[in-house]
């Protein structure tokens, strides 16, 4: 019995030892994630100690005091919708009423292909979620194509992309020399694509330059998208804020449907209604007919199911509210600021300085957020461009 009683120790301490080395090396290969070029500007202001910070890197609004600023129409709609909730989940496509307001403020309050239930479309978790979506949806009905991205364009674009696993293909957009469109460039990149790729399209104010093509511009721009059969999916993350006018602002969208496109669209609420941590979004894609739309609608809400299941309740309930009552929409109207973003044209080096020297956060591609500057750090803010500019 005692022989036996060692054996089983030895044996017991080995199975523990092989165990105990498997475990050491279950993550042992992961490495530190290299940090989010905007989210990581907000983790590095915080850290620093200085009384002199500023941080004019993250597009969220503030007030003078840098305070968050909570629309007055948000907070009325808060006050009518509370108690009201009974916390169930919403189905996969989301809330019925806030999507099809949302859809009204991209095709048109009187838009044909609402009423011929042509549009396929889901609540999503805001405009990422929404761009995310759609990358997962191309990947799967489309595995061959691929997505031309402008140069520049959000950060995160590339990521949601590349994890979809969507090869990418970058064209013309910024020109630095003149701070405008690069026109010429971005056409010949167009004609040059391979027939039927897919384009992602910032519907208006560009982040991070805040430079929009005209209306003559989109038009001949969806001119040749319908030579080349290529799909436009435009991410409208601001609309309202490139013209103070909902209206104005979708007319790059308007103008690819009276062409007569099939289109897809990415719409957010966290900047023009200021909801960031709501998270509330919708994804839509116009289709060739109602039998169309409701497959494709099917297709995402199964890709939304093993995603995040349900898309959240309260957020959709602010949105539907103030959308759906001509009091608190006009009240809405009359809060839509005006731009956000400022193409600054300092070079990596020069933000690098500002941060180092002056304790001042923004991307290294010198995009400000105008929401970030008040009375009492714009002289301080100028001062430090000033030097790190003059001294370059």
């Amino acid at each position: 019995m005692a022989f036996r009683a060692v054996i089983s120790r030895r044996v017991t301490n080995r199975s523990s030892d092989i165990g105990a080395r498997w475990m050491s090396t279950w993550w042992g290969n992961v490495e530190p994630a290299a940090k989010d070029p905007i989210l990581g500007v907000t983790e590095a202001f915080l850290a620093d100690p200085s009384p002199s910070k500023v941080n004019v890197g993250v597009g969220a609004y503030r007030d003078d005091n840098g305070k968050p600023v909570v629309l007055e129409c948000v907070r009325e709609a808060e006050r009518r919708i509370a108690g009201h909730s009974n916390m169930e989940y919403l189905p996969m496509g989301g809330s019925v009423k806030m999507v099809e307001e949302t859809l009204k403020l991209a095709y048109g309050e009187n838009s044909e292909f609402i009423k011929d239930k042509r549009i396929a479309a889901v609540q999503s978790l805001s405009g990422t979620g929404a761009c995310r979506l759609f990358a997962d949806f191309q990947k799967r009905f489309r595995p061959d194509s691929q997505i031309y991205i402008p140069v520049p364009t959000w950060a995160n674009h590339h990521n949601i992309w590349r994890d979809a696993q969507v090869p990418q293909r970058t064209f013309h957009y910024y020109h630095p020399e003149t701070r405008g469109l690069d026109f010429a460039s971005l056409m010949d990149d167009i004609k040059n694509a391979p027939n039927g790729s897919f384009f992602l399209l910032h519907a208006c104010a560009h982040n991070p330059t805040g430079v929009d093509p005209t209306e003559e511009q989109w038009g001949e721009m969806s001119y040749q998208f319908k030579a080349k059969g290529h799909f436009a999916f435009f991410d409208m993350a601001y609309q309202g804020f490139a013209s103070g006018d909902p209206e104005r602002d979708a007319k790059s969208i308007r103008i690819f449907l009276e062409d007569g496109h099939l289109i897809g669209i990415a719409q957010s609420y966290a900047k023009n209604m200021g909801l960031y941590g709501q998270r509330v979004g919708c994804l839509s894609v116009l289709c060739e007919d109602e039998k169309q739309a409701v497959s494709v609608k099917s297709q995402l809400q199964q890709l939304a199911r093993p995603m995040y299941s349900n898309p959240p309740l309260h957020g959709a309930l602010i949105v539907s509210t103030i959308l759906g009552d001509p009091e608190l929409k006009n009240l809405w109207l009359k809060e839509v600021k005006i731009g956000m973003f400022c193409y600054s044209g300092l070079t990596p080096e020069q933000v690098d300085r500002l941060t180092s020297e002056f304790h001042i956060y923004l991307t290294r591609n010198g995009r400000i957020s105008m929401a970030g500057v008040t009375t009492g750090n714009v002289g301080y803010l100028a001062n430090a461009i000033n030097k790190v500019s003059k001294s370059a």
